[in-house]
C-alpha cells in the first residue's frame, strides 16, 4: 500500500498500466519443468527400489531448487516506472528519472537501467519486444528522461532495443495478416 518516500509512484490507473503477457506461461512452464523432473527421479529411484523419505526429500529439493532458477520474474510498467518482482524481491526504476540504460553481455543479453534514485532493473530485453504496451510505457519515460537531461549514457541501446521491438511487431503483424 505505502510506498518508500524515495521511490513516489504515479497512481494506478487501469489505461496507464501493462505487464508482460507470457509470464502466466513461463510460470506454468517452470512448474511443470520442476515437477517433471522431482517425478522422474522418484519413479526412477522407486522402479529401482533404493527410495527413502531421505532420498524422497532429496529428488523434491532438486525439483524446488530447478523452480527456483527457472522461476520467471514478472515485469510491469505504467507511467514513469518499470517494476520487476522475483521470488526474493520487488525492484521499481522510474523510468521518467533514468540517468543510465545498458546492454549487459553474456550467456544471454541483459537490459540494465538505473534511475537518479540508485535504483536498478536488469532485464531480458525479449519481454520488451514481445510487450510492446510494455515497451511504450517505458520508452515514454526514456523520452522524458532525455528531455530532463538526466539520461547521460544509454541513448544508442534505447535505440537498438526501439529497432528491434519494431522489427517483432512487424514480424507478427505480417505472420497474422498471412503475408510471411
Amino acid at each position: 500500500m505505502g510506498h518508500p518516500a524515495s521511490e513516489p509512484e504515479p497512481p494506478d490507473r487501469p489505461d496507464s498500466s501493462a505487464e508482460d503477457r507470457h509470464w502466466g506461461s513461463e510460470l506454468r512452464d517452470a512448474t511443470l519443468c520442476a515437477l517433471s523432473l522431482a517425478s522422474l527421479l522418484t519413479l526412477v529411484d522407486g522402479a529401482a527400489g533404493s527410495l527413502t523419505w531421505p532420498r524422497a526429500l532429496l529428488w523434491a529439493g532438486l525439483g524446488a531448487l530447478l523452480y527456483v532458477i527457472l522461476f520467471p520474474p514478472r515485469v510491469r510498467a505504467g507511467d514513469g516506472w518499470l517494476e520487476q518482482r522475483t521470488l526474493l524481491r520487488t525492484r521499481r526504476v522510474r523510468t521518467d528519472r533514468l540517468v543510465s540504460v545498458r546492454w549487459l553481455d553474456g550467456v544471454s543479453q541483459r537490459l540494465l537501467l538505473r534511475d537518479d534514485h540508485g535504483v536498478r532493473v536488469e532485464l531480458d530485453p525479449r519481454v520488451l519486444t514481445r510487450n510492446p504496451d510494455l515497451w511504450q510505457l517505458v520508452d515514454a519515460g526514456a523520452r522524458t528522461s532525455v528531455e530532463r537531461g538526466l539520461l547521460r549514457c544509454g541513448a544508442t541501446a534505447l535505440r537498438q532495443l526501439s529497432r528491434r521491438v519494431e522489427s517483432e511487431t512487424a514480424r507478427v503483424l505480417f505472420r497474422i495478416s498471412g503475408m510471411k
